[in-house]
């Protein structure tokens, strides 16, 4: 009985390429691996590989020029290439496919999306010799499609890191106002008001990019213990001039501690305390509390507004879904959803009679 050919794995970085070889053993295939490009292609001569995993950005034999090597040779068409990559850039997308590749995926990686890019790069590589033209259209598609989704990440990032410094620029003189020992009340109430609405134009910066994150399987909480009286009065701080404003009561009552993410949950609490606020009516009272169940804390924000409609619930949670104009006007309770399910917790509504009440569990 002749063995299959293996898969190759090739990248200069061991964790990468166990990670890989396990994913894919795991699988029943069989994998070899190399470091660089010049083992690649000698791998290549000696096992004649069904599939090629392969970095960029090797030392000596880069993998663009490995690829560009193996596909000149006869024996080199009839296998699928699937670059592995962290560079996200349209440019080396460009350049990996114009080398011969038949994918491009970009690391951190999920397992299971592993698997079904080879299997399907392994599939459209077998069309390749059997139907040109299909293949061409198929590949021209999937292409485009991916271009797309890379430059997508690209103002994803345009956003948080060309934005997050005017915006952080804002907030900073709005604090030396504050500070300033000569300032009117009015000069401080402005800035009160400015910092409030900075701080608020971030956490929506900040929101988009761990939507895109979490997209990727990318958002990974660094969990802290976290104090919750002190913790949950930053939060109410911040959002103290919002609520009296619009005439509300923030009410805490929170003891214990927490294990979570101080930045991801921070942003959650705002997230939902700021919309609860958006919906009361004057002279409403939004009430935050924190109490431990089965391993685990749950945290409940209480307004006393027109309620969200059971029908409705789930939907609010969806990224720009305004759910007949209820709650949700963006990004906000889109990004709670992804944040606590990160962490492992779970995120629902209940009805507050009149009102809503936003609840989520943090895993102890």
């Amino acid at each position: 009985m002749v063995a299959e050919a293996p898969i190759l794995v090739v990248d200069d970085n061991a964790e990468n390429r166990a990670l890989a070889q396990a994913t894919l053993e795991d699988e029943g295939y069989t994998v070899a691996l190399a470091r660089d490009g010049a083992e690649a292609l000698a791998a290549f001569e000696a096992l004649r590989p069904r599939c090629i995993l392969m970095d960029v950005q090797m030392p000596g034999v880069d993998g663009i020029s490995a690829c560009e090597q193996i596909r000149r040779r006869a024996e080199g068409h009839g296998v699928a290439i699937v670059f592995v990559t962290a560079q996200r850039d349209i440019t080396t997308f460009d350049r990996a496919l114009a080398a011969g590749g038949d994918d491009f995926l970009t690391k951190p990686f999920r397992p299971s999306e592993l698997v079904v890019r080879v299997e399907a790069a392994m599939r459209v590589r077998r069309l390749a010799g059997e139907r040109t033209d299909l293949y061409a259209e198929i590949k021209h598609q999937r292409d485009d499609l991916q271009r797309l989704q890379l430059a997508k990440e690209q103002l994803s990032g345009f956003l948080v890191h060309d934005l997050k410094n005017p915006v952080n620029a804002i907030e900073l003189q709005a604090e030396r106002l504050l500070r300033d020992p000569g300032a009117t009340e009015r000069t401080r109430s402005a800035a009160t008001a400015i910092r409030g609405e900075a701080r608020s134009l971030l956490r929506m910066i900040l929101n988009l990019l761990d939507l895109s994150r979490s997209d990727e399987g990318r958002l990974s909480p660094a969990r802290e213990t976290l104090e919750l009286a002190p913790f949950m009065a930053t939060v109410i701080d911040e959002l103290d001039l919002a609520a009296r404003s619009c005439g509300v009561a923030l009410v805490v009552e929170a003891d214990g501690e927490i294990h979570a993410d101080p930045a991801l949950l921070q942003r959650v609490l705002a997230n939902l305390v700021e919309n609860a606020i958006r919906h009361s009516p004057d002279g409403g009272t939004v009430r935050i509390t924190a109490t431990p169940v089965a391993r685990a804390v749950e945290l409940r924000v209480a307004d006393a507004g027109t309620g969200v409609p059971a029908e409705l619930r789930d939907r609010v949670f969806q990224r720009f879904e305004t759910a007949g104009g209820a709650r949700n006007r963006g990004l906000g309770l889109a990004f709670c959803k992804v944040a606590v399910e990160a962490h492992g917790g779970s995120i629902w509504i209940e009805d507050a009679s009149p009102g809503a009440v936003f609840c989520f569990t943090i895993p102890a």
